[in-house]
């Protein structure tokens, strides 16, 4: 299975932020704690052309809190200022704006040195995937709900200015994934947190290969779940067997893969198996 998806309102965006960074001091990367990678769009470093970044490792609640400690050493070791927050409960929110004042503190020191004493907000990018959780952070900042959210990707369809208080500006942008995931494992874990639409989806495959990695990271939350005593050496047997653990049968006995995968996929997203992360920092 191929996954792909960059409807043409992504493209649009695209253009549109390219023609609005002029206005820009800061950008808010947004990605998801569970897929640090993964979830960073490798055409974003090209569209932001050398503004200061803030990394927010946003889903922080979902991932495991350990490998999300090392993600953050991982890009603190890159001189990338990154920061995991919960837009949801709003943990880490109040670190925000801070941290992206230090990272323009130079351009309003030389703002001031013109003459101009007292400097506008800092006006602040956010780009992220869809279904990373930009609408839900916006909110939070601004203290209302402003953003539309939703728990599909796609809602954002249009950018619009938000104001955070007199010391912030906000510049809100739809989810924009790019236009060939050269590594097909890329595709499946943004599958697998539902940054990619169902409808696209073979529910079965992605599944499978969630079932992979948990099997290697996660054995016991799957025993646990699933009431497992061991775990089955086949990615494939393992599904099997969870499928008529959980009754997922049709006529003759045979699993139904459909019902199964559904089944699993929304257990993930749910955090039935608990804290998990998708990947881990490079060696």
């Amino acid at each position: 299975m191929t996954i792909q998806w960059f409807p043409g309102h992504m493209a649009k965006a695209r253009r549109e932020i390219t023609e609005k960074l002029k206005l820009i001091d800061v950008v808010f990367e947004l990605v998801d704690a569970r897929i640090p990678l993964a979830s960073r769009n490798p055409m974003i470093d090209e569209i932001i052309s050398g503004k200061p970044r803030l990394l927010l490792l946003n889903k922080a609640d979902m991932a495991d809190r350990d490998v999300t400690k090392k993600w953050e050493s991982y890009f603190a070791h890159q001189n990338i200022p990154v920061l995991a927050l919960n837009s949801q409960a709003g943990k880490g929110i109040n670190k925000i704006e801070g941290m992206a004042k230090e990272l323009v503190k130079e351009k309003f020191a030389k703002m001031r040195a013109k003459g101009i004493v007292k400097p506008r907000a800092v006006r602040a990018l956010i780009l992220g995937i869809p279904n990373v959780g930009k609408s839900t952070l916006i909110n939070r900042l601004a203290g209302k709900n402003i953003a539309i959210t939703g728990d599909k990707p796609g809602v954002t369809k249009k950018q619009q200015w938000i104001k955070v208080g007199d010391q912030l500006e906000l510049l809100d942008t739809p989810g924009i994934l790019w236009p060939k995931f050269e590594d097909e494992e890329i595709g499946l874990k943004l599958a697998v947190t539902g940054a990619i639409k169902e409808t696209l989806l073979d529910f079965s495959e992605v599944v499978l290969f969630a079932l992979t990695y948990l099997k290697e990271w996660y054995p016991d939350q799957l025993k646990e779940r699933y009431k497992l005593i061991e775990i089955p050496e086949k990615p494939l047997d393992l599904f099997d067997e969870i499928g008529r653990k959980r009754g997922c049968l049709m006529g003759g006995g045979q699993i139904d893969y459909d019902k199964t995968a559904e089944i699993i996929l929304r257990d993930l997203r749910s955090e039935k198996l608990g804290q998990i992360s998708y990947e881990r920092p490079p060696n």
